[in-house]
């Protein structure tokens, strides 16, 4: 796997952004910087993706991921129950 670095810290390029959506579109995991650490982004209505983040991150199946959202509408698309 080859890695690609996009810095849109000195230079904000939003068409760079094409390519890890690419990435997250076909199945596949990307990495990003948040304020502490680096995440790891996948498409969270994709299992095998999220499977993916999972053996990556070594992590077990009972501890959730969590799922970003642009807007509340789209929690039901996420959610099987809002309380």
């Amino acid at each position: 796997m080859i890695s690609k670095y996009i810095d849109l810290k000195r230079n904000i390029e939003y068409s760079k952004l094409k390519a890890p959506a690419d990435v997250i579109q076909g199945g596949g995991l990307v990495l990003f910087p948040t304020e502490t650490v680096y995440g790891i982004g996948a498409n969270a209505l994709d299992a095998k993706a999220c499977a993916k983040i999972y053996k990556a991150k070594k992590r077990e199946q009972d501890n959730p991921l969590i799922v970003h959202i642009c807007n509340t509408e789209m929690l039901l698309d996420v959610t099987a129950e809002v309380r």
